[in-house]
């Protein structure tokens, strides 16, 4: 009682009287019977910031179906696409239209026509709100007026509409039209999506990423799950040696030199340098870098970049047998395999046989310490981290995702994760040791959420920092790590070894788990999911192979699996680019994209992404905000006003 009396005295100070505590409930009243806002999910982005951008902007056609909805009987076709690519893009089209439309009246008409069809599409925005929300979304220059067009807009009243077109009139005699524009369809994109989560992979393929995370960073409401990419961008930022040199090989096997060097100002001098010096003579061939659905490099760049990565790569291998050393407990000494060369013979001795290597030439491995990075080779690794943790804008980025990101969450009894559950095949939790210490099911997701936070906030030389830098690339390549959860990742093997059955890796079983409803809602029950009713799992991280007939949708509906292939070096393989999830008061909706094909023609023709929607559940009657995570809070929060009122009529406290 003592304790709460205590909670009381500090609510108290907030409100610090009968009236505002009145206030205060009936406001949390009306604010949980308003209608759910609406949820957007997406993932495995990897650095395509144009879709992505475009993405959000349309968010996932939800703009496209409102003015649909409001216009679809007055306006053509024509015009509803040239409204909704001025919402998506207004400063572009606005330029553009200034561009065609030479006469002066020409355009001040087109002004005042597409703000009057604008404020319908922006107030049917906002009518899930307070005004106090709404309010806090608009610019201050403009809060004023935004209301009252907002408050004011009554289609069918003479005198209302008079009013606003005279405001309107105001804003473009006095010159702010492109400006005001630009402020509407902005403030429609806020209020659009409620919240958006990002399941993932934001890093890697597309040469994007750090524009991505620009926008991210300043986004309204989002959450991130961290995917194996994500992590390893975040180690290589806390310093791990091993990450780093992950991050380096894989945008040279990608061409993707733009997020390192105009993102983040990597510097590849040093290692241009070495590259050129050491593996000059050698062709590099299988270390070419793979197309990217983007411009092809000029062959001398591309052979310059084999060459770089290749030096990267045996580089790194030197350097994961440092921190396998250092972690008995990870159990992966069988991925240490340059001792086992033979470069007389040009065969990997691996078990008893002998596997031809399709490249024998290792300038830098000496036989007898195959691990023991040279002198240069240290001196690059050595600046090349330096470079990473020194980058101003890289460190803004993963303090991103360490504010606003986790391993899983659980929203609106959703359950969002980028990997996979490590279970064992008889449907029990997998177990893996953390320094001396046993984890498995949501203990071992939180004991990840530990760790990684300790390779950023713990003291620069201690023994906990290491481990967890160690600890963030092994959630890129271990065993157990829910962001990777196979056998093995046979980098070396796919590289240098001929024959393909080494390059396999098994993947642990909730592969084939996930598929079963009873196993999803294990899971759901272990995260704490109690009411099943609306849950599901909702991942990221696995192409769905739509080529093949595969469906998003498993385990009867209780998961989905919504990577579909944003980047474009996946779309081979999945046929499409991308899922997306819309969870609004009234559906969930899975929306499945086509590749898109640019800004550019999005402005100049109209040309959206074209997608299909899939209504995955609908209710008859809307869920409120009662029905969420927020009302939940919101109602303990109203107990607690109660309690306090009562504590001041009683005399248990003095007001």
């Amino acid at each position: 009682m003592k304790r709460d009396i205590k909670y009381l005295r500090l609510l108290s100070s907030e409100f610090p009287t009968e009236q505002a505590a009145c206030t205060e409930i009936i406001n949390l009243e009306a604010v949980l019977n308003l209608p759910k806002g609406t949820e957007h999910f997406i993932t495995d982005i990897h650095g395509e910031n144009e879709a992505f951008e475009h993405v959000l902007r349309n968010a996932s056609g939800v703009i496209r179906e409102k003015v649909e909805r409001i216009y679809s009987s007055s306006l053509s076709e024509e015009e509803i696409r040239e409204l909704c690519t001025l919402i998506y893009y207004p400063e572009d089209k606005i330029r553009a239209v200034r561009a065609s439309l030479h006469r002066h009246g020409k355009i001040l008409a087109w002004y005042r026509t597409m703000l009057m069809r604008l404020i319908p599409v922006m107030a049917a925005c906002s009518s899930k709100y307070t005004r106090s929300k709404v309010r806090k979304a608009l610019p201050e220059e403009y809060a004023y007026i935004v209301e009252e067009l907002l408050h004011e807009w009554i289609e069918d009243n003479r005198d209302k509409r008079r009013y606003v077109e005279a405001i309107v009139d105001s804003i473009i005699s006095t010159g702010r039209a492109d400006h005001f524009i630009a402020t509407i369809c902005n403030v429609i994109h806020r209020l659009v999506i409620d919240r958006l989560h990002v399941l993932g992979d934001i890093y890697d393929r597309g040469p994007g990423a750090h524009l991505i995370m620009d926008k991210l960073c300043n986004y309204h409401s989002f959450d991130i799950q961290w995917g194996n990419h994500d992590l390893l961008w975040m180690g290589a930022a806390a310093g791990s040696r091993a990450c780093v040199a992950n991050v380096l090989r894989l945008c040279f096997r990608y061409a993707n030199l733009s997020t390192l060097e105009d993102g983040y100002g990597v510097n590849l001098l040093p290692l241009t340098t070495f590259a050129m010096n050491t593996y000059g003579d050698d062709p590099c061939e299988i270390f070419l870098p793979r197309e990217n659905g983007y411009e092809k490099l000029p062959e001398s760049q591309q052979i310059l970049l084999a060459k770089m990565h290749k030096a990267m790569a045996i580089i790194q291998f030197k350097i994961e047998k440092q921190v396998i050393d250092r972690n008995p407990e990870f159990g992966m000494d069988s991925r240490n395999l340059l001792h086992l060369i033979d470069k007389e013979k040009g065969v990997l001795r691996l078990d008893g046989r002998e596997y031809a290597l399709r490249d024998s030439h290792f300038p830098t491995i000496d036989p007898a310490d195959p691990y023991r990075l040279s002198d240069e080779e240290e001196e690059v690794i050595s600046n090349l981290t330096r470079s990473f943790t020194s980058s101003d804008r890289l460190r803004r980025h993963i303090n991103c995702f360490l504010t606003h990101g986790s391993p899983y969450l659980v929203c609106n009894s959703n359950l969002l994760f980028h990997g996979s559950m490590p279970m064992n095949e008889d449907g029990s939790f997998r177990e893996m040791t953390i320094r001396g210490k046993s984890y498995s099911g949501r203990r071992l997701f939180d004991k990840v959420d530990q760790m990684v936070r300790s390779a950023f906030y713990t003291r620069e030389d201690s023994a906990r920092r290491q481990a967890g830098r160690d600890f963030i690339w092994y959630l890129w390549c271990g065993p157990v790590a829910p962001t990777f959860d196979k056998d093995k990742m046979t980098t070396f093997e796919r590289y240098f070894v001929e024959d393909k059955e080494l390059h396999k890796e098994k993947s642990g079983a909730y592969k084939q788990l996930k598929n079963r409803a009873d196993i999803c809602e294990k899971i759901l029950r272990e995260f704490g999911v109690t009411d099943l009713t609306h849950a599901h799992i909702i991942n990221g991280h696995i192409p769905v192979k739509t080529l093949q007939g595969e469906s998003p949708i498993k385990a009867g509906g209780r998961l989905l699996m919504i990577d579909g292939g944003f980047s474009k070096a996946y779309q081979s393989e999945t046929g499409i680019a991308g899922y997306t999830l819309i969870y609004n008061s009234q559906s969930l909706k899975l929306v499945q994209h086509e590749p898109f094909t640019s800004r550019e023609l999005a402005v100049r023709e109209g040309i959206d992404i074209r997608s299909e929607t899939k209504v995955l559940e609908f209710e008859e009657h809307r869920r409120r905000v009662r029905d969420t995570d927020q009302g939940i809070a919101m109602r303990a929060q109203i107990e607690d006003l109660y309690h306090l009122l009562e504590a001041w009529r009683s005399g248990a406290i003095r007001r």
